[in-house]
């Protein structure tokens, strides 16, 4: 689970400890994009020896200003101080040599090859004509030394977690002799245990005089891990405070500008007498899904809590028949149904908001409206001609109804922010009018703010009749929006728990119990 409970929230700032000097000032820093003012007179502040927290909404101007700082855009008006003096980055490989660097959310690695081929991939160690890999090991491991990490150089890429590869990362940037690095969204994939051994690297790049910019939605990480925070809101420079000295309402009310309360479901909304809409019954789909049996009635959102790795997304992926299942029954009201392919779900009225959006849910290179009927294009066809003004209709229905930002219906769903493609995905679900809405991580990477409109929007939805299974790995989450909630560890159902019942302890020991009877 992702609550930070069991993470040690150690504060590094002792009494009478100051933070070092400036290594970084951006500006009054200005970008403009066609139809988007990106970036308004914005300014920022790094000091060496300190994790300076950067927060707003989705959409705010945190990535554009990360990616000016490290040379990926050219700012359009204001100034950039470095150490002692301004630079202008000339690109990214600029921005590396002068000792800035990025670890991303979605990392960029290659997984056939080694870690160590990883982490000097392009600036290889050469033994006349030939890459020196047994060099690059030694220096490899140098580097999991120092960061007290136990990582294999000659190691494929691709057999480790995400959390040892998100340290290759990190190490990837301390063998650039990183003076900055900036951390996007760092604990998003990652177990309690990753984020935890993530924090003690993170403390150590601090000790040594680091500069850490931290990006992050999960309000509870920036008293952990973070000495200062500044927030960003709509492109603007809203302020910059003591992380200590910040309730987690205080920040929300700088991000949003308005009140957003988190509280959990107290009871189930489902009247008694709903009906069945959709029964699984022994379910078995390759390693991961093992004998999984569960109802979901008509207006309830169904939660699916567990540990990484419990085989949650394995087994709504073979509800929706986008994997194979080897054996198990699905039934959709009331009548059993054969699905093979997600075209088959479709036709059941079955649609899959899936973790993995950018691979999954959208076509980046896509306009907003076509990605919006994407689902029900049939609809939107005359002749051999799509009806354009049909599809704008219902593209501008979903588009104020969701708050999506965008400057037209015709932008590119790829120059949106995660939150507003987030949207642009439900939006195509709507539009096919879907009754069986599965929502995978559905609000993974996006901020406060948007996740209220996306928890209201889920409350509408099922209260209009729609069932909804919810799989999340923020026990929080489980608990704000879930009806009830199906655990699973290892592949197999382990525990069934109606709100009114659910706790944080209790979801625990289920997504901890290995259970060789399926569970309840």
């Amino acid at each position: 689970m992702m609550d930070l409970d069991g993470i040690s929230k150690k504060n590094d700032r002792t009494e009478g400890e100051k933070v070092g000097d400036v290594i970084l000032q951006a500006k009054e820093i200005d970008k403009t994009f066609p139809g988007v003012h990106a970036l308004k007179k914005v300014s920022f502040e790094l000091r060496k020896g300190e994790v300076h927290a950067l927060l707003g909404e989705n959409g705010a101007g945190k990535s554009t200003l990360m990616k000016i700082i490290t040379g990926i855009y050219a700012k359009d008006s204001g100034t950039i101080i470095y150490e002692d003096g301004e630079i202008n980055f000339t690109g990214p490989k600029h921005a590396q040599e002068v000792g800035i660097s990025i670890v991303h959310q979605e990392l960029n690695l290659i997984n056939h090859l080694t870690v160590a081929q990883n982490i000097y991939i392009g600036r290889e160690m050469m033994n006349g004509k030939m890459i020196n890999d047994k060099k690059m090991n030694e220096e490899a491991a140098k580097l999991f030394k120092l960061l007290n990490i136990e990582i294999d150089p000659a190691e494929n890429m691709g057999n480790l977690t995400v959390g040892k590869q998100q340290m290759c990362e990190i190490a990837k940037a301390i063998s650039r002799d990183a003076k900055i690095i900036i951390f996007d969204e760092p604990t998003a994939a990652l177990t309690v245990s990753e984020i935890d051994k993530l924090f003690a690297i993170i403390r150590d790049l601090k000790a040594k005089n680091m500069g850490i910019i931290y990006i992050t939605h999960r309000m509870d990480e920036i008293k952990v891990i973070t000495d200062r925070l500044t927030v960003m809101r709509d492109g603007e420079y809203v302020g910059t405070k003591f992380s200590d000295d910040c309730t987690k309402q205080d920040i929300i009310n700088m991000m949003v500008g308005r009140v957003i309360y988190e509280e959990p479901k107290q009871k189930s909304n489902v009247p008694k007498d709903a009906p069945v809409v959709l029964e699984v019954k022994k379910l078995i789909a390759g390693k991961m899904v093992k004998d999984i049996s569960f109802k979901l009635y008509k207006g309830e959102i169904l939660g699916f809590a567990g540990l990484m790795g419990a085989g949650r997304t394995e087994t709504v992926r073979a509800i929706f028949g986008a994997d194979p299942y080897d054996s198990g029954e699905i039934f959709v009201n009331g009548k059993k149904v054969s699905i093979k392919s997600p075209m088959d779900a479709v036709k059941y009225g079955i649609g899959y908001l899936s973790e993995d959006r950018k691979r999954y849910g959208i076509i980046q290179e896509k306009t907003i409206a076509e990605n919006t009927t994407m689902a029900s294009l049939e609809n939107y066809v005359k002749g051999i001609f799509i009806d354009h003004k049909k599809e704008a209709q219902i593209t501008k229905k979903y588009v104020e109804e969701l708050k999506t930002k965008t400057p037209s219906l015709n932008a590119y769903v790829k120059n949106l922010s995660g939150g507003n493609q987030q949207k642009v995905v439900i939006a195509k679900w709507l539009a096919r009018n879907c009754d069986i809405l599965i929502f995978d991580e559905p609000t993974k990477g996006i901020d406060v703010g948007a996740k209220s409109e996306i928890y209201h929007l889920m409350n509408e939805l099922a209260a209009m009749g729609k069932a909804i299974i919810m799989i999340s790995s923020e026990l929080s989450e489980v608990l704000r929006m879930s009806d009830r909630i199906v655990i699973m560890s290892e592949g197999r159902k382990t525990g069934e728990l109606s709100i009114e019942e659910a706790s944080q302890e209790k979801i625990m020991y289920a997504a901890t119990l290995v259970n060789d009877n399926g569970g309840k």
